[in-house]
């Protein structure tokens, strides 16, 4: 049907095109229009142009895809608008879609909310790049969960949970989270998850090898969370990787299990690899694993075909990609919205919504850059009031402002539709706040982000001040009811962003969020 679409649109462009020249040809010829035959004629061109537009938009439409149509400005005095429904709920293609929900900082600022809270909503939700580095706490009904591969969606007992190509799997860890699920008695739930038979497999070694790396750097460690994320992407690049779907085959997977060990073993002096014991673990857990193991590529083209909804919860966050992030202060995969296509198997055509979540403040764990980092007694502050500590490491995050430049680089990147501000309670309190607005390296302003790791923490920031508040905010179910201060700290946001904010979050709780 997409061919479908791009012919009707070539008739339609065709048809305004016969119809522009005439216009020219007559007005070239100085004829008149006011003859009876050739208002006539003229009118049922240009009805016929119109209306092979209307057919080349209502052809895109059924195809699922939103096409903006080509109005000649010198016929027409105005254009149409093809107006995009943003949002995660506002759809009117027929087929499935795909929504993202992207980390716009250096992570942690709350995205598994969000996905818990919109994603009863959805048939499917799924991880596509990262693995158990990546850290999401929901709190549901004063519970705590807290999920490293599993999708946040689980806790809705009708969404199918998919762990995508693009993802490391650290098998432990994968069944010490489902134990997780079982003890929280949630329902259902080894019935809806499935891993992708592409996925690559974090081992123990990979474990090891973070850690060899990161003592041999000695003063200029990357800052990793020591979980093997890097080392298995880095056998996926050197293609000596194994996948979840060797395990259908043991021999096959011990031939390239012993491979790999070998080469590992050659390359990083000190560690050795018991194959014995990784083969005797991995058979003792088959069973287990490969009902799980599936190809998600059919699965999700197959949902996408009835008509279903997916919505890809991001991990980590832009910052931290590995193409666009402050490297080498990075992750091992793309966090940004690319990885949507590249971890699930997805043409591009079928992304709808983007959102962007952004923490109140900024965060960062690890090393690297951070422009607007604070020390001393407001950086304790936002820390404690935050519970700024990695869900998955337990390290203390660095704490600073809101960064406005940077903010805008990961808008320009990830194209969002819709922003949800999160933690916005967690600065009640302060006498004031601060948003870094602009960025000068050596004294001019500069409006980019360096590529030159030395450059970016050369930058000094430039910052607004403003009032802050007292009042408790954690029971605000509108805009309106916020304190003034702190509205005024919002709408600032949008004004130096852009960009309208959708979802306000005001408590760690589902229900405490401000949809404006």
């Amino acid at each position: 049907m997409f061919g479908t679409a791009r012919l009707a649109n070539r008739v339609a462009l065709s048809s305004r095109t016969a119809f522009n020249r005439l216009a020219s040809t007559t007005k070239a010829s100085g004829r008149s229009w006011q003859g009876e035959e050739s208002v006539n004629f003229s009118a049922l061109l240009g009805t016929f142009a119109l209306a092979n537009t209307l057919l080349a938009m209502q052809v895109a439409n059924c195809d699922g895809h939103e096409q903006t149509p080509i109005i000649a400005t010198s016929t027409f005095n105005h254009q149409l608008l093809n107006k995009k429904h943003h949002g995660l709920h506002h759809h009117h293609n027929k087929g499935g879609y795909v929504d993202v929900v992207v980390g716009s900082q250096w992570g942690d600022e709350g995205k598994g909310k969000l996905v818990d809270i919109v994603s009863g909503d959805y048939d499917i939700c799924a991880r596509v790049a990262g693995g158990s580095n990546a850290g999401h706490t929901i709190v549901v009904e004063g519970k705590k969960y807290k999920f490293h591969l599993i999708p946040s969606a689980i806790l809705h007992p009708k969404v199918r949970c998919v762990i995508g190509n693009g993802v490391v799997v650290h098998v432990q860890g994968f069944l010490k989270e489902m134990e997780g699920l079982q003890a929280a008695e949630v329902p259902n739930y080894k019935e809806r998850i499935v891993i992708s038979d592409r996925a690559h497999i974090v081992f123990d070694f990979h474990q090891e090898i973070d850690g060899y790396n990161e003592r041999n750097l000695a003063g200029k460690k990357i800052g990793t969370t020591l979980k093997g994320i890097g080392p298995s992407y880095g056998s996926k690049t050197m293609r000596n990787g194994l996948r979840m779907g060797d395990l259908r085959d043991m021999a096959y997977f011990e031939q390239r299990l012993r491979a790999l060990a070998a080469q590992v073993e050659r390359s990083y002096p000190g560690i050795k690899v018991n194959v014995e014991a990784q083969l005797a673990y991995y058979n003792s857990v088959r069973d287990v694993l490969l009902p799980m193991i599936v190809d998600t590529i059919p699965l999700v083209h197959e949902a996408l075909g009835r008509g279903e909804k997916i919505l890809i919860e991001g991990a980590n966050a832009t910052m931290l990609d590995l193409d666009f992030g402050t490297y080498p202060y990075v992750t091992s995969s793309n966090p940004s919205v690319g990885s949507s296509c590249t971890g699930l198997g997805v043409p591009p055509h079928r992304l709808h919504s983007v959102t962007g979540i952004v923490k109140a403040y900024c965060t960062r764990v690890g090393e690297g850059p951070f422009p607007t980092e604070l020390s001393g007694d407001i950086d304790n502050k936002l820390r404690e009031a935050g519970r700024e500590y990695g869900t998955t490491t337990g390290r203390p995050r660095r704490c600073g402002w809101i960064d406005i430049p940077q903010l805008r680089y990961s808008m320009l990147l990830n194209g969002f539709d819709e922003l949800n501000l999160t933690k916005l309670d967690v600065l009640t309190g302060f006498d004031e706040v601060k948003i870094g607005t602009k960025y000068r390296l050596r004294g001019e302003e500069i409006t980019f982000m360096p590529a030159s790791l030395q450059d970016y923490a050369a930058v000094e920031v430039e910052y607004e001040t403003m009032p802050g508040w007292a009042e408790d905010i954690s029971k605000c179910k509108k805009f309106e009811e916020l304190p003034v201060n702190c509205q005024r700290y919002v709408k600032r946001l949008e004004e130096l962003l852009g960009h309208e904010i959708k979802w306000i979050g005001v408590g760690p709780g589902r229900d405490e969020i401000i949809v404006k």
